[in-house]
């Protein structure tokens, strides 16, 4: 498969026509048919008001929850919508209840922060945090975590893909682990979902979080949950409300009666002008296929590296290419200087502490664009020609 069997796809994304964009990783890159999908939203509030709810909105995080479903693996009615990963995260994780023989939480320290702040969070809730600690490469050391889990562990909570390094964790084995002993797996797809083919189902785990706003080009107020189905019927998260019950509008306080799909581990209004974003997305990854994107992904990865080599550039991504997701970053000189210059002159990537520059291209760019903003690191790094960056951003 070469650039050519994907080109057609280019012109679904405008922001191509006028930049380099290698930044899915972060955010992806919007379809044309999503401003479509939106005045859609618009118009349908617009000429419908109140009853567009009963018309469509009230069941879309099904139907969406259902699209997303067919990417990672899950069946249909086991995937909930949610404002973002933490709070999909906190619905699993409520799910759970920490008792003095099995309370710890392990997680690894190169999960996303966010994550971090929320399991530390839990604490007050009962459980005992156990943060497996990065190797010098910065990625996870397989037999690290095995080793935290045990019989006093009641959750693994890890990402599939490090968001610094875009390392493949062996989730097969960490999963298993945390199966002999009875513990309970949240899986952050995050990175993984849309990039690397994914089977919740086959991992067998628990719970798995994700969102649309990166690989998967939804935009952001997207995020899922999956529920294992066996777990679907009975469970009972604390983080709850009216839109989990079977007849929310009887607005009876004493109903404990929930839905036995996926809307059972939701809680408040959901956020619909989201999903009319991510619909475009979702239908196009589907269209084109995880396993093309892979192999795309792999293609240009390969480009990535081989150049960083060539310009003498160091990389925290790994050299195995199945342990490599779609991301190259490359530390170089004054890397953060080097990156916003880099988006000022239309070749939008982000940076990254300690890793540098991160470069991710999609499946709709091209082998020469990798080889074009390869060009322009190598030559800003050379002349220090750096972007005056009058105006600060907190965003990098």
């Amino acid at each position: 498969m070469g650039d050519g069997d994907l080109s057609k796809w280019r012109d679904e994304f405008p922001i191509l026509s006028r930049t380099v964009y290698m930044i899915s990783n972060s955010l992806g890159a919007m379809p044309r048919q999503t401003a479509r999908n939106l005045a859609e939203y618009a118009d349908t509030w617009a000429t419908r008001g109140v009853r567009a709810w009963e018309d469509r909105w009230w069941e879309m995080p099904a139907e969406i929850g259902d699209k997303i479903a067919g990417i990672v693996g899950a069946p249909a009615g086991t995937v909930s919508m949610h404002e973002n990963v933490t709070t999909a995260e906190m619905v699993a994780l409520s799910s759970v209840r920490p008792s003095a023989s099995r309370k710890r939480l392990v997680c690894s320290a190169m999960d996303f922060p966010s994550m971090i702040y929320l399991y530390r969070a839990q604490q007050a809730a009962g459980f005992e945090l156990q943060v497996v600690p990065a190797e010098g490469d910065l990625t996870v050391h397989t037999g690290r975590m095995l080793d935290a889990i045990d019989d006093r562990t009641a959750v693994v909570a890890f990402s599939h893909v490090l968001f610094r390094t875009s390392y493949i964790v062996d989730a097969h084995a960490i999963v298993g682990r945390a199966r002999d002993v009875g513990a309970t797996v949240i899986l952050d797809t995050y990175q993984s979902a849309g990039i690397i083919p994914l089977d919740v189902t086959a991992l067998g785990v628990e719970f798995a979080v994700g969102g649309c706003l990166k690989w998967l080009c939804g935009g952001p107020g997207n995020a899922f949950l999956y529920t294992r189905p066996d777990l679907l019927k009975h469970a009972k998260p604390s983080f709850t409300g009216w839109v989990s019950r079977e007849h929310p509008f009887a607005f009876n306080m004493e109903d404990d009666v929930t839905r036995r799909d996926a809307m059972h581990m939701m809680n408040g209004t959901p956020s619909i002008p989201a999903y009319y974003a991510a619909l475009a997305g979702l239908d196009i990854i589907h269209a084109v296929g995880v396993d093309r994107i892979r192999q795309q992904s792999q293609r240009l990865t390969a480009r990535l590296l081989a150049l960083a080599d060539e310009y003498g550039f160091a990389s925290a991504a790994s050299r195995e290419p199945d342990r490599l997701a779609g991301t190259v970053a490359l530390n170089v000189p004054d890397a953060p200087l080097v990156s916003r210059t880099l988006k000022a002159r239309e070749f939008i990537v982000d940076y990254r502490p300690p890793v540098g520059v991160r470069i991710s291209p999609h499946f709709y760019n091209t082998m020469e664009e990798v080889d074009r903003v390869m060009a322009e690191i190598a030559s800003i790094v050379a002349t220090k020609d750096y972007d005056s960056g009058e105006t600060h951003s907190l965003v990098t």
